[in-house]
């Protein structure tokens, strides 16, 4: 397995462009060993090692540069799995993210969620009322992805309500699902907002 790991920190490294690397940390302060691997080819190689051998990756996987968590996630996302089996090694990588590219990316991949609603909203609630910055918002961003729909619409605009010791990002997240049920529900977003707790 060591053989595979160094693998696939070979076939990051070789994906990498330089011009990227810049342009991508320039957008990610405080984010350290960015690589410069463009989304596309990321995601082609996560669905390559969910097709493969996905828990024996997860099980010890490299995690030199930020690209190496992201390609985590998205194996996690893409893994042909139940939820009772994915939702141990998803537990394991939420508090590892440490930027809102790694779980912005890597939580649309999550579509166990979808085609586990209950028991997804359920579970999710231990993030959305955690106290990290960056739990909240992978929370936060489950939601607009998989759960704006109406019976879930009154609870989503409670927990935006919330008030929470939490960050910029949090704040951003938030803005962003208020945004995306607005879209889908503009009648009921657009009276929620009229008298909601957002910040401004």
């Amino acid at each position: 397995m060591k053989a595979y790991k160094e693998k696939i920190r070979e076939n990051l490294e070789q994906l990498a462009e330089d011009g990227y690397r810049k342009f991508s940390a320039a957008l990610l302060p405080g984010v350290e060993n960015v690589l410069g691997v463009r989304l596309p080819k990321l995601r082609k190689l996560a669905q390559k090692i969910a097709a493969d051998d996905w828990q024996g990756y997860l099980a010890d996987p490299d995690e030199t540069y930020m690209e190496s968590l992201m390609l985590q996630g998205m194996v996690m996302g893409y893994a042909k799995a139940e939820w009772e089996i994915v939702c141990p090694y998803i537990e394991n990588f939420v508090p590892k993210i440490n930027s809102w590219s790694v779980c912005d990316c890597c939580c649309s991949s999550f579509k166990v969620l979808k085609k586990n609603q209950e028991v997804g909203w359920i579970w999710l609630q231990k993030y959305l009322l955690s106290d990290k910055e960056f739990e909240i918002r992978f929370g936060l961003v489950a939601l607009l992805w998989f759960f704006i729909e109406e019976k879930y619409l009154g609870q989503i605009f409670e927990i935006l309500d919330k008030s929470e010791p939490a960050g910029y990002y949090v704040k951003m997240a938030k803005a962003w699902l208020a945004a995306e049920c607005f879209i889908k529900f503009p009648v009921q977003t657009a009276d929620y907002l009229e008298k909601s707790g957002l910040d401004d």
